[in-house]
């Protein structure tokens, strides 16, 4: 879905960029910080967020609003609370208000296509952040920045595959998804899948969705528990660190042991799976930095001036275990 291009291949067909927007529960946003050059005019931004669903996503909110501060950027920000119906309203307030630049973080993949075309006719470019979109013409947005969710399922994965040596199979594992129908949800799921499915000892005995939330996370845990029995869990792969926290406490609450009896590999890297990790009850996570603001300022500079950008913008990331936890704690920022 994502080729190299880049935003010259789109010019062609894009108009000059117009001025400013927001939409559904939308605010400005602009004090006290920013670059850009003295006397450049300020450069409005329409930046739709998913919600805030997760620890990590607050944290993407604070990076991306700090960022796209005045004096350089005028912020209309607009809170999709995790629907997607909210998002396409605020796209379209964007349009109305003519804004440089479209930004958005997309609650799910599909059902894009209208409004990102409305976009273009306008004239107004299209950054995506973090997650992607699926569309048959790949000119309607003109780049993405975030992680690359496929490989963080592979590194979990992978992680899971280093943990069981030597342990005979089968080894059956609980999967707690995200938001259906989101990139990360089916990227980090075939990522993980991919590297599980040649080794025969490993078994998906259940997979569905957490929504990416703590309180979800508990639930479908308990329902899994109550399902397979006790002893019959070796292994949870969360899709997100929440889950898996929601997760640990019906484990706990079950009478089991988390990071013992039911091993647990989940995806973001907050501080709250390190202090699950420093306290024994998480034992790997798979880091998915939510600090793109300053990238994502650049790349929108770089878009409203017209300059080529890629088509794909990957931040690098690590995995870290339990033994890693107490070291490491004191550095997150998330």
């Amino acid at each position: 879905m994502l080729r190299t291009k880049t935003w010259m291949a789109v010019l062609c067909a894009v108009a000059l960029a117009g001025c400013s927007g927001g939409g559904g529960k939308a605010t400005d946003s602009g004090a006290a910080a920013g670059g850009g050059e003295a006397g450049a005019a300020a450069i409005t931004v329409g930046f739709s967020q998913v919600g805030a669903e997760s620890e990590w996503r607050t944290a993407n909110t604070r990076s991306v609003k700090e960022s796209l501060a005045e004096p350089a950027f005028r912020l209309k920000f607009s809170d999709g609370q995790q629907k997607q119906e909210n998002q396409i309203k605020a796209l379209r307030s964007f349009i109305a208000q003519k804004v440089d630049v479209i930004a958005f973080s997309p609650v799910v993949e599909t059902g894009w296509d209208t409004v990102l075309a409305e976009a273009k006719a306008a004239g107004i470019p299209v950054v995506l952040t973090d997650r992607a979109v699926n569309v048959p013409d790949e000119s309607l947005y003109v780049t993405l920045i975030g992680s690359d969710f496929v490989e963080e399922g592979r590194r979990a994965a992978r992680w899971l595959v280093d943990d069981s040596k030597g342990k005979a199979g089968p080894i059956r594992i609980v999967e707690l998804q995200g938001t259906v129908g989101s990139a990360p949800a089916n990227d980090r799921m075939k990522g993980f899948a991919e590297v599980i499915g040649q080794d025969a000892r490993f078994k998906i005995v259940r997979s569905q969705s957490g929504d990416f939330t703590r309180a979800k996370g508990k639930e479908v845990m308990e329902a899994f528990i109550k399902a397979e029995g006790k002893n019959k869990i070796d292994v949870l792969f969360a899709h997100n660190d929440d889950m898996a926290i929601g997760a640990i406490q019906a484990i706990e609450e079950a009478g089991l042991k988390p990071g013992e009896d039911i091993h647990i590999v989940s995806i973001d890297g907050v501080r709250g799976a390190f202090e699950a990790m420093k306290a024994g009850k998480l034992n790997a996570t798979v880091e998915c930095n939510p600090l793109l603001g300053a990238q994502l300022a650049q790349l929108i500079r770089d878009v409203h001036a017209r300059k080529a950008v890629p088509r794909r913008v990957v931040v690098d990331e690590g995995v870290f275990t339990r033994d890693q936890a107490a070291a490491e704690l004191p550095n997150r920022k998330y």
